[in-house]
């Protein structure tokens, strides 16, 4: 009786080791590595196994580099120009996925046959899934930074032009040409005008600035220089109409002093506004730096005429500050998980 329970526990451990010991293939392949090309691929391994890896390329040929990484980045085997790899052992000291690299350095392909096993521990881990799954992982972190903030911020109405200039007729001794300059304030943003002729265009603006008095409600009565130019600077309604009868001037807005004289001298010159008006006005974009100029041309033979000119800006002076401000960063990445 005692000779079969020892025959029997003998076989048992026998049979035992012998499971243990055996080799578990994780991969077995056929792999093309394109010149100059990288192949990578992952597998994961049970604590206490015995990772067996053979390499061998087909023709014969070195193969530039071959590494094998505990993930994330713990070199476990680094071999160079070689040709095959026989039964090379890892023992795996933790459960972890492992990275399987191969480089080929020369500019034609190389083709490789590869095996990868495992011994596993125990005849528990024997079963171990090596699939490698992937899954995304968002990392928050915080930091302090500076931000420029804005302070305050202050929009003034400008007058920047208000003039009556006198254009003579064709027939004058003095010439039909007159021009004159201005420039803006520094931060202005927006700017309008107005152009009248004679007595009539004098009257047009002041009939729109009584209706605009009367239609605005208190507040906005209030503010310094506000008016039917700066209504129209600011995109609202400025009661300013075209008038259809009386004198007419032709008119050009230019840039520069050579404009201007160009002008002068009834050559060719560029302009960015022209007209023939008995009034006329308008909304404007932000300035250039440059020095503007009105040129007035008078083509009656006989009659001068008056032309009253005004312009308005909107000027907006920012304060600004800087302060620190906590600031997010999250990144995303991609991170390999065994589902045992």
């Amino acid at each position: 009786m005692k000779k079969t329970i020892y025959t029997f526990i003998t076989s048992l451990i026998f049979t035992f080791n012998t499971s243990a010991q055996t080799p578990v293939v994780v991969a077995e392949n056929t792999l093309k590595v394109a010149g100059l090309g990288e192949e990578v691929f992952y597998h994961g391994f049970s604590e206490g196994d015995q990772l067996i890896f053979n390499f061998e390329e087909v023709n014969g040929k070195d193969f530039k580099e071959i590494e094998i990484i505990e993930w994330p980045s713990t070199s476990k085997f680094m071999d160079y120009k070689t040709k095959k790899i026989e039964n090379k052992t890892i023992v795996i000291p933790k459960t972890s996925v492992y990275k399987f690299r191969f480089y080929n350095s020369s500019i034609s392909g190389r083709i490789c046959r590869i095996k990868i096993q495992r011994i596993p521990a125990s005849e528990a881990t024997a079963k171990f899934n090596t699939t490698v799954n992937w899954k995304h992982v968002f990392d928050t972190s915080y930091h302090m930074s500076k931000e420029i903030y804005l302070v305050k911020s202050d929009t003034l109405i400008t007058q920047v032009l208000d003039q009556v200039a006198k254009v003579h007729s064709s027939g004058n001794l003095n010439g039909n040409r007159t021009s004159f300059n201005f420039s803006f304030p520094k931060n202005t943003v927006a700017w309008s005008y107005y152009i009248g002729v004679n007595q009539a265009g004098q009257d047009a603006f002041e009939s729109a600035s009584k209706s605009l008095n009367a239609q605005s409600g208190a507040m906005i009565a209030k503010i310094p220089g506000y008016g039917p130019l700066a209504a129209l600077a600011l995109g609202s309604v400025s009661f300013l109409s075209a008038l259809q009868t009386g004198e007419d001037v032709d008119y050009y807005l230019v840039t520069g002093s050579e404009n201007s004289n160009l002008f002068e001298a009834n050559q060719a010159f560029y302009y960015k506004k022209k007209g023939k008006v008995i009034n006329d006005f308008a909304r404007m974009e932000k300035p250039t730096n440059e020095n503007y100029y009105f040129c007035f041309f008078n083509d009656n033979l006989a009659q001068g005429i008056t032309v009253t000119v005004k312009v308005v800006a909107i000027v907006v002076n920012n304060e600004w500050g800087t302060r620190q401000v906590q600031k997010m960063n999250v990144t995303d990445s991609m991170v390999p998980y065994l589902s045992n």
